[in-house]
């Protein structure tokens, strides 16, 4: 089976979409940095490292410190699909990632975005 060809793009160059996203939204590059180390557990010096690697989203999800368990938690529709009848893991956690960023941009609150 072929990969899906964002497993081989790297974060770096989504991530200025992620932050255009949420700030054309009134939120902040701080807000998309928290959701992206509270579902991975990276740290912000550990996120810029794998950002100035250009680290592929393959990569960037396989070498994540520690998935957050409460992902889980993340339900909806994203690019057409429930992110939560996804069986490839990597691509769920790369939907799960696309949905939080959607969930900041529509204005949710940061606590029911990281489901506390």
């Amino acid at each position: 089976m072929t990969k899906h060809r964002i497993y081989s793009v790297g974060v770096a160059s989504v991530y200025p979409h992620y932050i255009a996203k949420a700030e054309k939204k009134g939120r902040t590059k701080a807000e998309v940095d928290e959701i992206i180390c509270w579902l991975t557990g990276y740290s912000e010096q550990t996120l810029d490292h794998q950002l100035a690697k250009n680290t592929t989203f393959e990569n960037f999800f396989a070498q994540a410190p520690q998935m957050n368990p409460s992902r889980s938690l993340i339900t909806g529709v994203i690019c057409g699909v429930r992110v939560e009848e996804i069986q490839e893991t990597t691509m769920r956690e790369i939907r799960y990632l696309d949905k939080l960023i959607d969930e900041l941009a529509k204005g949710r609150a940061m606590a029911k975005i990281l489901r506390k």
